[in-house]
């Protein structure tokens, strides 16, 4: 299923038969049905599929926002399902950056203080003023987000994700509150993110369009990952077109 390519890398997190399901009164409704993937250092990963295929329910688990039913998933050999409380508390804090479809941001607070809000703490964070300059937004750090379109607030939100240096970044739908051209500059962003720290991302979307720019694209369906393609080079998001 996987590629020489992939393989070769070192493995960052590794899902084997993980399911997650929900019990609504007599009701089990399955949301995971035994997914094996791994993500490796570096990647840029797109999880694929309509809606209700699964694949938020899938990244909250890697993240440490929600807990699989059954399986096991391992970030560097740590244990995400029988992890405590506190230790999932860490491990997001010192190892993971969120960016969702919705930006979050806090709108009594500018640009340049919701990222800080951040960094505060963090470990080793990198300035809040650096992580608005990567993501082109050197200009706007002292505008509060009601000053600022759907695109740099949510590009605002990748600065407040990656300001803590995380090895992985994980992105819920980041473009599916935007219009063409904006999330394109949105994905712009993550892409630089990935290159330029190194940072292991995934990228949820139901856009095949997207596809285009990840090392590998994992394809999912009611619960399951249906197959994986591999791409041979990766495309700017400038040519990505929907």
């Amino acid at each position: 299923m996987l590629g020489e390519r992939a393989v070769s890398r070192e493995e960052v997190f590794s899902a084997v038969g993980v399911t997650k399901y929900y019990d609504m009164g007599e009701v089990r409704v399955h949301a995971l049905r035994g997914v094996d993937v791994s993500l490796y250092a570096g990647e840029m990963m797109v999880l694929l599929g309509p809606s209700g295929s699964g694949k938020s329910t899938l990244l909250n688990i890697l993240g440490g926002l929600d807990r699989a039913s059954d399986g096991t998933v391992k970030y560097k050999g740590f244990d995400i399902t029988r992890a405590r409380d506190r230790e999932l508390t860490q491990y997001r804090r010192s190892h993971v950056g969120f960016v969702f479809q919705f930006y979050n941001l806090i709108p009594s607070l500018t640009a340049l203080e919701n990222v800080t809000a951040v960094t505060e703490i963090a470990v080793n964070p990198m300035k809040a003023e650096d992580a608005l300059e990567m993501v082109g937004l050197g200009d706007r750090m002292h505008h509060f987000p009601s000053q600022l379109s759907g695109g740099q607030q949510q590009r605002v939100a990748i600065a407040r994700a990656i300001a803590k240096r995380p090895s992985v970044l994980l992105c819920d739908e980041p473009t599916g509150a935007l219009d063409s051209e904006t999330g394109i500059v949105v994905l712009e962003a993550i892409d630089k993110v990935n290159k330029e720290l190194g940072a292991t991302t995934a990228v949820i979307t139901h856009n095949a369009d997207i596809a285009g720019m990840a090392d590998r694209v994992v394809h999912m369906s009611n619960g399951h990952v249906s197959h994986v393609d591999i791409n041979g080079s990766r495309r700017n998001p400038r040519e990505l077109h929907w």
